[in-house]
């Protein structure tokens, strides 16, 4: 029988779920709501980057729980990626999506940053956006496509981590640790059929 990990797997999914949400939130109401009530371009690049600037350090507090949660389930499910067919290409798929969104929240962070001096009205904030000059239409633009990009490529990973549960079904790994040994060893037999596994709520009735 296979150990729980409760508290990895809990780290994982809140992580995540938070990463996914609070972009696509932001993307979908907070740009919305500003682009309605900012009315001119600079007030609305300021309400957004007042919204997007509170939810940064809560953004990373999820990303790091999810990345805590998601190496430790690695860890413990390291002889599953070794042995059990279709594991490995899955976990490696997760992987350059995560590292994709990673880049994309880091980037997407930079350029906020760069809008949010541009468009503050703290005299402190306009120096420095005089001294450090940024083609605001252009960064607007590539944040617009980050925001989206985000939660298209977290979005990904909920996909990917909904396979691996699948995966983990007894008999999928059954199955799929016999596909791996017969790849490495060819001439052995076809794996027998096996029967599906008993209900047992059905049987305490």
């Amino acid at each position: 029988m296979s150990e729980r990990n409760t508290f990895l797997r809990s780290l994982h999914d809140l992580g995540l779920a938070a990463w996914f949400g609070g972009s696509l939130m932001g993307a979908v109401g907070l740009n919305g709501a500003a682009q309605a009530e900012g009315g001119a371009q600079a007030t609305t690049a300021r309400i957004a980057s007042s919204g997007w600037a509170r939810w940064a350090p809560v953004n990373a507090a999820a990303v790091g729980t999810h990345l805590v949660g998601s190496s430790g389930l690695l860890a413990a499910n390291a002889a599953r990626v070794a042995t059990q067919q279709g594991v490995a290409a899955s976990t490696v798929a997760k992987t350059v999506l995560t590292g994709a969104a990673l880049a994309a929240t880091a980037y997407s962070r930079v350029l906020g940053k760069k809008i949010e001096l541009v468009s503050s009205s703290n005299p402190g904030d306009t120096e420095e956006a005089r001294e450090h000059p940024v083609d605001t239409e252009k960064a607007q633009r590539q944040l617009g496509i980050l925001q989206w990009t985000i939660p298209a490529l977290t979005g990904g990973l909920i996909i990917l981590n909904a396979l691996h549960g699948e995966q983990q079904r007894p008999e999928e790994q059954a199955r799929g640790m016999w596909q791996r040994a017969m790849s490495k060893t060819p001439h052995m037999p076809s794996m027998p059929h096996m029967p599906p596994m008993p209900d047992w709520r059905l049987m305490q009735h």
